[in-house]
């Protein structure tokens, strides 16, 4: 088998875990060529910590054009992962964007139809598709052991931040530098869980959402959102990073049972018979289906970059199927840009929302926006733990 020549660029949180799992030959197949960063303190922490032959790029332009790698996985801020992956399937590079695919669903779009167009393998580091948990849960729908599909709610306010989180990088938690908060940077892997386990979309949205409710940042770290989908199926999601201990759980209804899952333990409250068949046909008055719980012994594993990395290397080298195939991205960022409209012109929205009005109203944000942050420290974190 060749060895696919994989390039790093952004080399912040989560491209300095990318870059040293490549150069610890953790991903079988592939081998880290080079990087790109135009902070000097993060490249002297390449030279210091890569043991290969790693050449080092401070432009994008000469970094996608003489660097000789056939593969990239782009860890920059959220705005630039279109921008960067049309430059490499332009180039014709297979493409690895972090989470999320964008900011706005117009320049998702075009990423994804420049994808199309280069015929090389997009994959989108949605770790959590990887891990057996969810992917019981999504077994489970698919295979019509809840039956109907009737409600689903999803709390995660787990991921607790404090301030200095917010004040390790200039442009975190900012309209113009990272386009959101909660809802595009933590819950996102969530809201992609939402339509990936259950396999539908919301048809409209209503949420609200706080600015700044418990840090001192511009946007929102706050939210709760109301989904309607097609057949009458409701949803409520609720995301947070100001809530001490925080909250991990996602509920499914279906009219032959309920999944739950709490603190990684999967649950599956299964009817004897249809919710549906019983209601029109019991005639007791009080009463409800026979039910068992079943306790479904899955072991979560929440880490899993490594899996995805390692499938995506592996569809380049053997034409394998992706667990997170890169045109899938548009759709979480479908909902979180719904939330945002719906909070922002406070009524429902449908879905998809207007690419162009929701573009409109972020330059809004960006352009409006007097905040000034008080204390960067410029601090690159370990996040090992955090996901």
């Amino acid at each position: 088998m060749s060895i696919v020549k994989i390039g790093v660029i952004g080399i912040g949180n989560m491209g300095s875990s990318y870059v040293e799992m490549l150069d610890k030959g953790k991903i079988k197949g592939a081998v880290l060529t080079a990087v790109c960063s135009s902070n000097e303190s993060r490249i002297a922490w390449v030279e210091a910590n890569t043991q290969g032959d790693v050449k080092i790029f401070k432009d994008k332009e000469t970094f996608f054009n003489e660097s000789g790698i056939d593969a990239v996985i782009i860890a920059t801020p959220h705005y630039s992962h279109p921008e960067l992956a049309k430059m490499a399937f332009a180039r014709g590079k297979h493409v690895m964007i972090e989470k999320p695919a964008g900011v706005f669903t117009k320049d998702v779009l075009e990423m994804n139809a420049a994808a199309k167009f280069s015929g090389k393998v997009f994959g989108i580091m949605y770790n959590q598709r990887a891990n057996p948990l969810y992917q019981k849960i999504r077994d489970l729908i698919k295979s019509g052991q809840i039956g109907d599909l009737k409600r689903v709610n999803l709390i995660y306010t787990a991921p607790y931040r404090p301030q200095s989180y917010y004040d390790s990088s200039k442009w975190r938690a900012t309209w113009k530098g990272e386009g959101g908060g909660v809802l595009i940077n933590q819950a996102i892997h969530q809201i992609d869980l939402l339509q990936w386990t259950t396999g539908v979309m919301p048809t409209s949205i209503r949420a609200v959402s706080s600015l700044g409710k418990y840090h001192d940042i511009e946007v929102e770290d706050d939210v709760t959102a109301f989904l309607e989908y097609e057949n009458g199926i409701t949803g409520v999601f609720i995301a947070s990073t100001g809530e001490a201990p925080g909250t991990s759980r996602f509920e499914i209804v279906g009219d032959r049972g309920k999944i739950v899952v709490e603190d990684e333990e999967l649950v599956f409250h299964q009817l004897a018979q249809s919710e549906r068949e019983f209601n029109l046909s019991f005639t007791g008055g009080f009463g409800m289906p026979e039910s068992k719980k079943i306790k479904i012994p899955v072991a979560s594993e929440n880490g899993n970059h490594k899996i995805i990395v390692q499938n995506w290397v592996e569809a380049i080298e053997k034409g394998l199927p992706l667990l997170s195939p890169g045109e899938d991205g548009i759709k979480a960022l479908e909902i979180s840009n719904g939330i945002y409209l719906s909070s922002w012109l406070n009524e429902m929205v449908e879905l998809p929302v207007d690419p162009n009005l929701y573009y409109e109203k972020l330059l809004v944000k960006i352009n409006t926006s007097t905040f000034e942050k008080k204390h960067v420290t410029n601090t690159t974190l370990d996040v090992k733990g955090t996901h």
